[in-house]
């Protein structure tokens, strides 16, 4: 996906990127993103990579699809319910052999059960880090992701998540060439 998820960076590099980056509007966020890890040593790296995530899909600012993931043939995506999969993601990012499970053929199998078509976030306008900008809120989980411009087509995102001390970063691009089950 790019120089941002091909080297490893430190927490405070990434911080000090994300802060040199403007804010987002909301309405800016429409459309489809293709999403990858950036890594910097953070409890969660590797995570959403196992997991086989694919991106997210901001429809309108009320309805988000936070976790997207690709159907088994990559001509579609659908969406996962991240309280039913991601809920014990503290103790998770606790237990390093988790990154190494078979994440992507575990939420494949359970597609049938993990699947909604009912959007799980939402978009606001929040202020992180002293500056307001687009913001994605978990509907059921005590996580933001936090979103700044790297330029027209690539958002850097900062995962504020209760009870880890540093955000995780992660990059989404613009892709509209998939589309939601």
């Amino acid at each position: 996906m790019g120089p941002l998820t091909d080297a490893p960076t430190t927490t405070a590099e990434a911080l000090a990127l994300f802060d040199s980056c403007p804010a987002v509007e909301p309405d800016d966020m429409i459309g489809t993103w293709h999403g990858a890890e950036v890594p910097t040593g953070h409890p969660l790296d590797g995570l959403l990579a196992a997991s086989g995530w694919w991106g997210k899909a901001f429809l309108d600012t009320e309805t988000v699809h936070p976790l997207l993931f690709p159907t088994r043939d990559g001509t579609a995506l659908w969406a996962l319910n991240p309280v039913l999969a991601f809920a014990g993601l503290g103790p998770a990012t606790r237990v390093p052999a988790a990154r190494k499970l078979p994440l992507s053929r575990m939420i494949g199998a359970l597609k049938p059960v993990l699947a909604t078509r009912a959007p799980r976030a939402r978009l606001r306008t929040t202020r992180y880090r002293g500056v307001d900008t687009a913001t994605m809120i978990y509907d059921q989980l005590p996580i933001n992701d936090v979103f700044h411009r790297i330029d027209d087509e690539t958002l850097l995102g900062a995962m504020d998540l209760r009870g880890i001390e540093v955000p995780y970063f992660f990059v989404l691009r613009r892709e509209d060439s998939l589309r939601l089950q």
